[in-house]
């Protein structure tokens, strides 16, 4: 008898379907509905296939779009989607039981949503919807799924094999690299990059930029499209050339002995968008927020976001480039609270060391930042950023912004790393924010939020291996800036004039001081502009005031 019951499962099983129409919108708003005209299909960003939602709130309309889906009464379904950009959120209403709802607060990349609900005894339609917040920024919503039995209202037919992706183009090169773009394909869920008929690559977008080439050397290349159903033809060749070698920008100036750190947000999270001209000049390090990375290990990549308004690439690289006439360094950030690389292997660490000189070679950074928060392989990242130096020369630009639980002892990852890399290591800024409690370098537990949490953790670093020119204090500009943590920039100066000076300090003083300390650091100078400038106008003349 177990055989008939576990046929039952299974076609019970094969019966559940995406019951959502249209739900990667590659037939624009076909099945969807937006309050106020507030929705429109986008190219890019897409997370899978051509086309996406953008919907953007106004005034008193949150941008809700929305689609009713034929249930089947007394049915469980999972509703789920991608999102990203502003506050989005994603529900289920008229269930016939419990109306449910999640969201998130803002993505710089996809995030998907999930939740799920059970249809009432008769209910034999319910309404799916995603909205954003008023006042905030446009969201990005891509397939959509509302899975479980079909009511009878039936499902998107299967996606067939995409066709052969066209507008394949050779776009900037360097010694080490070319950049590809290409026209998206109805269905595609990805693309796969070929180099002499070999695949090198696979992408969600539609460009990609092939490092680790040799100089002066002309290659072929092909792209395909990919979705459930297969891989289709490649696309008709093109051939890019590298540019010779010698075409590093330069290391630009150096860093001054006491230095104002800021993150430049490469995405609209409800802070003042800004481009790098408009970057406070107190500023003497711009950290741009973040790197991508790829489908490589250890491999990154940067992706310009439209939405802090560049009208070309080439316009973002005159801003580094000004910067750097300045006298301010621009780095490129790796990681942060919502990204990654893994650097694990000596192929990823090459990989990492490669693509990060690419990136200084094409957009002029001066060199790179470790915001690394999902852990680290310090042998391997160690190589990464020898390997680094060593393309990049004496002029760069190391820094790292480890959270407090990283640097508490010299075991740790973190703290192993800064003292393997000492030579070449410029600053470690931690991160005295959305921490608990942490021990100083006397024993004792400090609480953040105070003089104490400052001077007693930045301790441990000083006293721990670290040259004092290589210790910052990293806070948010303000209280959005951060979910905790955040100190007034009176308490930040507090704290830099009792390391370097003895005055000013809490409960806590150091058995010495250290005036070559270099600064303090910053998240961001988006929202720095946003509370009117008050952190680098009180914080930034104090550090180039220190002894």
């Amino acid at each position: 008898m177990a055989a008939p019951a576990t046929q039952a499962a299974t076609r019970a099983a094969a019966a559940d379907v995406n019951v959502a129409k249209n739900a990667g919108f590659e037939s624009g708003l076909s099945n969807w509905a937006c309050s106020a005209g507030s929705g429109a299909t986008v190219s890019s960003p897409a997370h899978g296939g051509a086309a996406a939602l953008k919907a953007t709130p106004g005034g008193q309309d949150n941008a809700r779009c929305s689609q009713t889906v034929t249930v089947k009464p007394g049915a469980a379904y999972t509703l789920s989607a991608w999102v990203q950009g502003g506050y989005a959120y994603l529900g289920a209403s008229g269930t016939g039981t419990t109306d449910v709802s999640t969201w998130t607060p803002d993505s710089s990349g996809w995030k998907q949503l999930t939740t799920s609900f059970k249809a009432g005894p008769a209910t034999t339609s319910v309404t799916v919807y995603t909205h954003g917040w008023y006042g905030q920024s446009a969201y990005y919503v891509d397939d959509v799924s509302v899975f479980g039995p079909d009511g009878g209202g039936g499902t998107d037919p299967e996606p067939g094999i995409p066709a052969t992706p066209s507008g394949l183009t050779v776009g900037a090169t360097t010694s080490s690299s070319v950049a590809l773009s290409w026209s998206g394909v109805s269905g595609a869920t990805g693309y796969n990059v070929y180099r002499g008929g070999t695949k090198v690559q696979s992408v969600t977008g539609t460009s990609a930029t092939v490092s680790g080439l040799a100089a002066d050397t002309a290659y072929d290349f092909q792209i395909t499209a990919t979705n459930s159903a297969g891989e289709s033809p490649k696309s008709a060749s093109v051939s890019g050339r590298t540019a010779p070698g010698g075409g590093d920008p330069g290391p630009g100036p150096a860093v001054p002995k006491h230095a104002l750190t800021g993150y430049w947000q490469n995405f609209d999270n409800g802070a003042t968008v800004q481009k790098l001209r408009d970057v406070q000049a107190q500023y003497d390090i711009i950290a741009v927020s973040f790197a991508d990375s790829t489908a490589t290990p250890g491999q990154i990549v940067f992706n310009l976001d439209p939405a802090v308004g560049y009208a070309s690439v080439a316009d973002f690289k005159a801003d580094i480039a000004a910067k750097k006439a300045a006298g301010k360094s621009v780095i490129i950030s790796v990681g942060g609270e919502k990204g990654n690389v893994t650097i694990n292997s000596d192929a990823s660490a090459t990989a990492f060391a490669n693509s990060a000189y690419t990136l200084m070679q094409e957009y002029g950074f001066n060199g790179v930042d470790i915001d690394l928060e999902h852990g680290i392989n310090s042998a391997y990242l160690t190589k990464a950023l020898r390997q680094l130096s060593a393309k990049a020369g004496s002029g760069l630009v190391l820094t790292m912004a480890p959270q407090t639980i990283d640097m508490q002892s010299t075991g740790s990852g973190y703290f192993k790393t800064a003292l393997a890399v000492k030579d070449i290591l410029t600053v470690v800024n931690m991160q005295y924010y959305n921490s608990g409690s942490m021990l100083g370098c006397d024993g004792k537990v400090y609480s953040q939020g105070s003089v104490d949490f400052l001077t007693a953790l930045a301790c441990i670093q000083l006293e721990g291996g670290l040259a004092p020119s290589q210790v910052g204090i990293g806070v948010p500009a303000s209280t959005r800036g951060a979910g905790s943590g955040y100190v007034s920039p009176s308490i930040v100066n507090s704290a830099l004039d009792c390391l370097t000076r003895g005055t000013n300090c809490g409960s806590f003083k150091p058995a010495k001081t250290y005036p070559g300390l270099r600064g303090a650091m910053t998240w961001s100078t988006n929202w720095d502009a946003t509370a009117g400038n008050a952190w680098s106008n009180a914080v930034g003349p104090h550090v180039h005031n220190l002894p």
